[in-house]
């Protein structure tokens, strides 16, 4: 037990390997598009977007928004076309 014990840290870096080649590393919002509210200057009105700009390592991805929504942080593969 005790020799199953001294290699069971090897799970997480495993685990990050194959959340890595699976889903790729994560990249960073950097810009975005919305349809015109009236007001799209103001930050406390309500939005729906259309495209999503991430950067990260892998370069520059364009998607399209998911339900009218962008998240801060998204998963990228290289030479992913998404």
């Amino acid at each position: 037990m005790r020799i199953v014990a001294m290699f069971f840290w090897l799970a997480v870096p495993m685990a990050a390997y194959v959340t890595y080649t699976v889903y790729g590393l994560p990249h960073v919002i950097w810009s975005y598009r919305f349809h015109p509210n009236g007001d799209p200057h103001n930050p406390l009105k309500a939005r729906y977007y259309t495209q999503c700009t991430f950067v990260g390592p892998y370069g520059v991805f364009t998607v399209d928004a998911d339900r009218g929504k962008c998240g801060w942080v998204k998963l990228f593969r290289p030479g992913a076309d998404q």
